[in-house]
């Protein structure tokens, strides 16, 4: 088993940031890659990046240029960096973890408001 707990969402107006982090806690040596997504009112969960436990991230299209995700393998910690926030980045952004044996565990969420 595998826990997770967000932090550092919030209202920010558009153009600003914010750096959401995740620590994982648990079953952590089978952590294999980790993740966020985000999952605004109405519409289905979409993935915003990735990174793999030898730091190769993935980004979606819509975040490339603008999100940064890093992690602390020391803390086992996950980081988003969100720059040029913009209102259609408003959303519940959720923290994810892939273990060794295929498990996917998902952290409680973290609300993220960007203004116009």
């Amino acid at each position: 088993q595998v826990q997770l707990v967000e932090s550092g969402g919030g209202l920010v107006q558009a153009g600003g940031s914010l750096r959401l982090s995740c620590a994982a806690s648990g079953s952590i040596f089978s952590i294999k890659a980790m993740g966020w997504s985000r999952q605004a009112p109405g519409k289905q969960r979409e993935l915003v990046a990735g990174i793999t436990s030898d730091g190769r991230t993935t980004y979606a299209d819509y975040v490339k240029g603008r999100f940064t995700i890093s992690r602390d393998n020391a803390k086992n910690t996950v980081y988003l960096q969100m720059n040029s926030l913009k209102p259609e980045d408003t959303a519940v952004y959720y923290c994810d973890v892939r273990t060794s044996s295929g498990s996917v565990y998902w952290g409680q969420g973290t609300q993220v408001t960007v203004s116009s």
